[in-house]
């Protein structure tokens, strides 16, 4: 068994569960990893070409670092909200290759760069450490990580914070005052400023959740549309209001689920990223269609657009989170040492899947199987009980028809094997409360027909 993890929390974590040690671990594990990725962007712009990286760029990302630093020494816990909020890591992933990959500083390349001066400026701020910038608004905004975001011209923007003030001086336009709060958000009165929305905590003493329709990288070279996903819209106020009300449901929706699922959203969620609806399903709120997903890059971050009800909403978190967790468990001890290619058959998607995302999907599909049956044996209402055996009964026997090829891998490692087992095992406890025979049925040829598809687009699966 690695030193990295316990055998403890890896059973707890093969059980889609895990406490809050448990889920610190991988916490702490990503963090620390993003600081390391910080860094290498600071040494790979000092060792890139100056054709690719010129002494200007260069000398002004080292003064953003230089306030960074300086940041960190005022308040280390305010900059690392900044640091840690998941949008930096697909920002620091593309300009990473970015720096690799070219011969001269492109269009991209120098807007990437420039936006280490807003992350250094966000977390000057919360801080509270006095400080001025150059910023370079991006597609008409101007984004202070974490904070919120200016509706600008193209041209430089100057920012002074002193004091709770912060000034922005547009170029062209009238300046504005935006005040920083001491709960760490910030409010105007002028328009033109767009607030990151806080969601509350799901538990005392946890964060607040944002809502984050603005961070430039939120959704950027994610290829949603190839992934069945909407965009990352900006969205308006009445938009923002309905999404606090489906959120101020799901806690006790959660609960239903078992506290540890409670204490996963607490630990492991940083930021929903709001999606419009799926493509072609018709306005947010007038149709049950729904779309989420998760970007390893962005650790800590849930995209979806908002679910129907508070129960699909608890079980869009749920089913992410999952995704979450053994991405980062993955990270920190190989599970298994199967290589990449495409070729299983998943009863949740119409292409093959490679052995890792056949174990990302009936990972999370077991967890949403047993929330389904938690829901539905507590359920007080007849439609409520029969949607949910019915979730339930498709979810566990997705998994059903995979846990085969799982199982039977040679390439899984030691903590692999472990994980899988723990599956299995949570597979065979929920036949302990077995949905109506109604609803099995149905699941049975909701899984053969995919199946029957699958064949006839990508011919017999391969284990």
């Amino acid at each position: 068994m690695s030193p990295a993890i316990s055998d403890r929390a890896l059973r707890e974590l093969g059980r889609t569960e895990g406490d809050a040690d448990s889920l610190g671990l991988l916490v702490r594990d990503q963090d620390t990893r993003r600081l390391v990725l910080l860094r290498a962007l600071l040494d790979a712009a000092s060792a890139a070409p100056t054709t690719v990286c010129p002494p200007p760029l260069l000398d002004r990302l080292r003064e953003d670092w230089a306030l960074l630093e300086a940041a960190e020494r005022a308040d280390r816990a305010a900059v690392r909200t900044v640091l840690f909020h998941p949008m930096v890591g697909p920002w620091a992933q593309r300009l990473l290759s970015g720096l690799a990959a070219t011969t001269a500083p492109t269009p991209e390349l120098r807007a990437d760069l420039a936006h280490l001066s807003a992350l250094a400026a966000a977390a000057a701020i919360r801080a509270a450490l006095p400080c001025t910038a150059r910023l370079a608004p991006r597609e008409g905004l101007l984004c202070l990580p974490t904070l919120g975001a200016v509706r600008t011209g193209p041209g430089p923007v100057e920012l002074a914070y002193l004091g709770s003030e912060v000034t922005i001086r547009p170029t062209g336009a009238p300046p504005l005052s935006v005040r920083a709060l001491p709960d760490g958000t910030m409010c105007s009165a002028d328009p033109r400023w767009l607030p990151v929305l806080a969601l509350p905590a799901v538990l005392p003493g946890a964060g607040p959740v944002p809502l984050d329709d603005l961070d430039p990288y939120r959704a950027r070279g994610t290829g949603l549309e190839r992934h069945g996903l909407s965009g990352a819209p900006h969205i308006d106020d009445s938009e923002r209001k309905a999404w606090n009300e489906s959120w101020s449901a799901v806690e006790p929706m959660l609960r239903v689920g078992g506290e540890h699922r409670l204490t996963e959203a607490a630990v492991l969620l940083r930021c929903l990223v709001p999606l419009g609806p799926p493509p072609g399903s018709g306005p947010t709120g007038r149709s049950a269609a729904h779309c989420s997903g998760t970007r390893r890059e962005a650790f800590g971050a849930v995209l979806s657009s908002r679910p129907a009800t508070p129960a699909y909403f608890a079980s869009t978190l749920v089913h992410e989170l999952q995704h979450t967790k053994l991405a980062a468990l993955g990270t920190l001890v190989p599970l298994h040492h199967e290589d990449a290619t495409p070729r299983h058959f998943a009863p949740w998607r119409p292409d093959p899947r490679p052995f890792d995302g056949l174990l990302q999907g009936a990972y999370s599909h077991l967890a949403l199987a047993d929330y389904w049956q938690r829901f539905a044996l507590g359920a007080r209402r007849v439609t409520d009980c029969d949607l949910a055996w019915a979730e339930h009964a498709r979810s566990r026997r997705q998994v059903g028809a995979v846990l085969p090829v799982l199982a039977g891998s040679a390439a899984l490692t030691t903590e692999g094997r472990v994980l899988v087992n723990e599956m299995i095992t949570v597979y065979h406890r929920l036949e302990d409360s077995p949905p109506p025979a109604g609803h099995l049925a149905r699941a049975e040829a909701y899984v053969s027909t995919a199946k029957v598809i699958w064949q006839q687009r990508n011919g017999s699966p391969r284990s």
